[in-house]
C-alpha cells in the first residue's frame, strides 16, 4: 500500500465529534393573550450551554412575554419548550423579596426546593452575601430597611445562590446606577465563566447587550418576532467602551433597526 494513503485512512476512520444539545430549545408559533390580538409571531431560538443571548427591541415588542415562555412562567398559545437544564433561576425588574424574611433569609429561600439541611441553606447563602458585598449588619434587615441596588442585588443573590445551569434576566439591571450594574455585570459574568451557567436576558439597552452578550436576538412588534440574529465578534475580555459604541453604530447603521429604536439620527441626543 502507497504511504501517502495512510493519512487519508487515519481522517476516514476518525469519528465525528457528537454535537452538544442545547440546554433550552424554544418554538412558539403563535402566542395571544387575547384571541383577537396576537402578541408574538412565529419565532424560535436554540441556547447553547455557557452562552449569553440578549433579547433587545422596543417596549410592547414581546421580549418579557418570550422570555416567561422560555422560562417556563406561561405558556404558548402554539408551541414547545424543552428546557434541558438542572437547576433555573429567574431574577426579574422588580426584586420580589419577601417583605417579611431577612436579606438572608431571602437569599436562601430558593435553597428550599434541593436535598439541603438548614445549616447547608445558610452556608450558602452566608457565601454568596458576602460575594455580593453584604455585611453581617445587613443579613438581618428587611427589604424595606434595604436601598433599591441592595434589594436588587439581593435578588441576584437569590438567584444565583441555586447555582443555576440556566438564567432568565428580565431587564434586571435598568434601575440601578452604572457603578451598581458593572458589579452585578462582573458577578453574572463570573457564574458564567465558573459554572458554565447559560443566560437568556431581556434588556432595552443596546450597549449592555453588546457588553454583556455572545449573541443578540433583535425584536420587532406588532406581533412581536426576530428580524436580526447579532453575533458579539469581539471576545468579552476585550470589549471596551470605545469598541462597544463603534459595534453599536454599526448595528444602528441598519435602517431597519434604528428606526425600532427611533435612532434614526442617533448621533445627535435631542
Amino acid at each position: 500500500m502507497p504511504t501517502d494513503t495512510a493519512p487519508l485512512l487515519s481522517v476516514i476512520s476518525r469519528s465525528a465529534p457528537e454535537a452538544t444539545p442545547p440546554i433550552l430549545s424554544v418554538e412558539v408559533k403563535d402566542h395571544r393573550y387575547h384571541p383577537l390580538q396576537q402578541t408574538l409571531a412565529p419565532c424560535s431560538l436554540t441556547l447553547p450551554k455557557g452562552q449569553i443571548t440578549s433579547l433587545i427591541g422596543p417596549s410592547g415588542c414581546g421580549k418579557s412575554t418570550f422570555l416567561k415562555i422560555a422560562a417556563g412562567l406561561i405558556t404558548p398559545s402554539r408551541g414547545n419548550v424543552s428546557n434541558q437544564a438542572g437547576k433555573t433561576a429567574v431574577l426579574f425588574q422588580e426584586h420580589r423579596l419577601l417583605p417579611w424574611k431577612s436579606l438572608l433569609n431571602n437569599i436562601s429561600f430558593g435553597l428550599k426546593g434541593q436535598h439541603l439541611t438548614k445549616f447547608q441553606r445558610m452556608k450558602r447563602a452566608r457565601t454568596v452575601a458576602y460575594a455580593m458585598g453584604f455585611t453581617e449588619d445587613d443579613w438581618i434587615k428587611y427589604p424595606s430597611e434595604l436601598s433599591g441596588g441592595m434589594r436588587q442585588r439581593g435578588a441576584l443573590a437569590r438567584a444565583l445562590a441555586v447555582e443555576p445551569d440556566l438564567l432568565f434576566l428580565d431587564e434586571p439591571f435598568s434601575a440601578l446606577d452604572i457603578g451598581r450594574r458593572r458589579e452585578l455585570y462582573r458577578l453574572v459574568l463570573h457564574q458564567v465563566e465558573q459554572e458554565q451557567c447559560s443566560v437568556l436576558m431581556v434588556t432595552h439597552d443596546v450597549t449592555e447587550a453588546l457588553a454583556l452578550s455572545d449573541r443578540v436576538l433583535i425584536m420587532a412588534p406588532d406581533p412581536g418576532h426576530f428580524v436580526k440574529e447579532y453575533e458579539v465578534p469581539i471576545p468579552r475580555q476585550e470589549r471596551t467602551r470605545r469598541n462597544l459604541m463603534e459595534l453599536e453604530a454599526k448595528l444602528l447603521a441598519d435602517d431597519r433597526i434604528a428606526s425600532l429604536f427611533n435612532m434614526s439620527n442617533w448621533e445627535t441626543l435631542i
